[in-house]
């Protein structure tokens, strides 16, 4: 049985200061620690999304208006929930400046990827890299220099989405908040995730999709479980921001239900297959695209702009066609930009969609020009996402699958529309690993849950078929395969070894008070050679923080800092062992707190003793040494 915890410190009064003091605040005032202390940041972090999410959905929203619209005379279809800055009136369509305008706006996004080169590209890799790599530390710059790359990129007509940015830029406002703030590693990791959840539901109005979707994104067969409810928190906090600016709606109008046929379920599963042969092109293209565009001899900051040119030569004389054929001159049904309009046709249909066949033909020639146009665009670099076609794509096929059948078979009960639904996140969860957060998204997307169980099987179907094609080259297979998780993986041996049993005992150490002057400080860490955690504590002796060997010697390297220093200015968390603590736990918390030893308390909260690197080594060597030894021959 083990011992309970001991009784913490008195809390002292709150003085009067600043939020960010308090948000700081590790043990008391609140005394919240890792939980509770997390999803107080985790607010903030909501809320700075939903307002930086709206800033930035506004400013694409306005920019595309200005220059597709007004300028080049270029209508997009939009979706129902995409009317925020819809322009009214008449406009001259120029084709012979929508040819250049791509081109133009990915290279003066290409002058900010020069700036910040993290920013090239659709912003979901570099997100997960981010992750993994460099333990969730995002450059600050991120957030102002994606956000205006991207709306160069895409309000000038660029193929792809909304969603990549706002995850990237999401990312770094919660690492950004995390440093501010001061948190562990740990820590700042969650708000990371947090960040990220907070961007997609301030963008796509979609709170539980989206805390999901980041979490479920950093691995191909796992997700990152201690972020789920800071993600969630984070989620709907930046989504009440942004319905509270622009109103509550759904990102796709839709029929009232959408009747469940089981008959109908070899159908689904079926065009699963196509849509899963399509994101399978879809991520070949875009790679392509990528490959011969590393291989130019040209500065690296040009690219997208090639990238823009090539999609405006692509797509002008396409969307020159469709107008003759719809009678709308300049509307491309979603060709350029995000293009949710035309996942939005798919689904119910508007009036310049012909019925029959030859609606079946359009839906089929917009998917394989959006394929198109999407690979030069983010695979050259430009700064968009590629969340946006692959629902865009799926939810093309998906619709023309449903009109075929329905004209196939005579059956007026299929409805195309729920076809283009669940190809959208049959696409999307296939591709990108994320088959559950997928389901949900579109859910949410559509404001209906009528087609949940077509749409688990056929994401199932696709998370099969999808194996080894990825949409995110970062992802990796599972926790244990990420940097930031191997540590503890390793520590494993020492889940059955309790700190009593290694723990160093009788050796006289250095303690201070919480006021003890800067310069005594300095004076009393040479009475101890062996010592590198220094504990503080209160009236009764019990602990109150600790102060590390090199914050010390820092401190004694800036004599005249030392003269204005008490102990409680150096000061961290009180971090320590208690006796019946397995060795796991202790030397993850030594590893967390950057620490090289921590004190053990007893019952009483008292210190009995040391836990240092060098007691965690030789019990690791001795807990593995019969795993590793080979075995002998008789």
């Amino acid at each position: 049985m083990s011992s309970p915890a001991p009784t913490p410190p008195a809390p002292e009064p709150i003085r009067l200061g600043s939020l960010l003091t308090l948000l700081r605040t590790r043990g008391a005032p609140l005394d919240l620690q890792v939980l509770g202390r997390t999803l107080m940041h985790t607010v903030v972090v909501g809320l700075a999304a939903g307002l930086i999410g709206a800033a930035f959905f506004a400013s694409l929203e306005y920019a595309q208006r200005f220059v597709l619209e007004e300028l080049a005379g270029y209508l997009p279809l939009r979706a129902s929930g995409e009317t925020f800055a819809e322009a009214h009136g008449t406009f001259t369509f120029r084709p012979w400046l929508l040819v250049f305008l791509p081109g133009l706006g990915a290279l003066l996004a290409g002058l900010v990827i020069r700036y910040a080169p993290e920013v090239a590209g659709g912003g979901g890799n570099a997100m997960i890299r981010a992750f993994h790599e460099q333990g969730g530390v995002v450059p600050r710059r991120v957030i102002w220099a994606k956000a205006l790359a991207s709306i160069l990129t895409l309000g000038f007509g660029g193929s792809g989405g909304r969603e990549g940015p706002t995850m990237h830029i999401g990312a770094s406002l919660g690492s950004t908040l995390g440093r501010m703030l001061g948190v562990t590693a740990r820590e700042r990791r969650i708000l990371m995730i947090a960040g990220v959840a907070a961007g997609m539901a301030a963008v796509f109005r979609t709170p539980l999709g989206a805390a999901l979707l980041a979490v479920e994104v950093m691995y191909r067969d796992d997700f990152e479980s201690d972020a789920l409810i800071p993600a969630v928190l984070a989620s709907v906090v930046s989504y009440s921001v942004v319905i509270a600016i622009f109103g509550e709606s759904t990102l796709f109008g839709r029929p009232a239900r959408y009747p469940f046929h089981p008959v109908q379920l070899p159908l689904f599963a079926l065009m699963a297959i196509l849509v899963a042969l399509l994101a399978a092109l879809f991520v070949r293209t875009l790679r392509g695209v990528e490959h011969h565009v590393e291989k130019l001899k040209i500065p690296h900051w040009t690219k997208p702009a090639l990238g823009g040119l090539a999609l405006g030569i692509l797509s002008t004389p396409i969307i020159m066609y469709i107008g003759h054929r719809t009678q709308t001159p300049g509307q491309g049904l979603g060709l350029l930009g995000g293009g949710y309009g035309a996942a939005q046709m798919a689904i119910n249909g508007v009036e310049r969609l012909p019925s029959g066949w030859q609606g079946i033909e359009l839906l089929l020639l917009l998917c394989g020009a959006k394929l198109v146009a999407s690979s030069l665009t983010i695979g050259s670099g430009g700064s968009a996402g590629d969340f946006a076609p692959s629902l865009v794509l799926g939810g093309l096929l998906g619709g023309a699958f449903g009109r075929a059948a329905q004209l196939l078979l005579h059956d007026p009960s299929i409805d195309p529309g729920a076809f283009a639904l669940v190809g959208m996140g049959t696409f999307f969860g296939g591709v990108a690993h994320a088959p559950l957060s997928a389901l949900i998204l579109v859910s949410e997307m559509a404001g209906s849950y009528d087609l949940l169980v077509p749409l688990m099987m056929t994401s199932g179907i696709a998370f099969v078929a999808l194996r080894r094609t990825s949409l995110y080259e970062a992802q990796l297979g599972s926790k244990q395969d990420s940097p930031v998780h191997r540590a503890s993986t390793m520590l494993q041996p020492f889940g059955v070894i309790r700190v009593r049993d290694v723990m160093a005992t009788g050796r006289p150490y250095v303690a201070f008070g919480r006021t003890t002057p800067g310069v005594e400080l300095i004076v009393r860490i040479d009475e101890q050679s062996w010592q590198d955690t220094f504990p503080i504590l209160d009236d009764e002796g019990k602990l109150t923080g600790v102060v590390s060997a090199d914050a010390l010697r820092s401190l004694a390297a800036t004599p005249e800092v030392a003269l204005m220093t008490i102990a409680a200015d150096l000061m961290q968390r009180p971090v320590f062992a208690l006796l019946d603590d397995d060795l796991r736990s202790a030397t993850a918390q030594m590893l967390e707190a950057g620490l090289r030893e921590l004190p053990v308390l007893d019952d009483q909260g008292l210190i009995v003793g040391f836990i240092d690197e060098m007691e965690t080594a030789k019990a690791y060597l001795a807990a593995t040494a019969t795993r590793t030894r080979p075995p002998t021959l008789h």
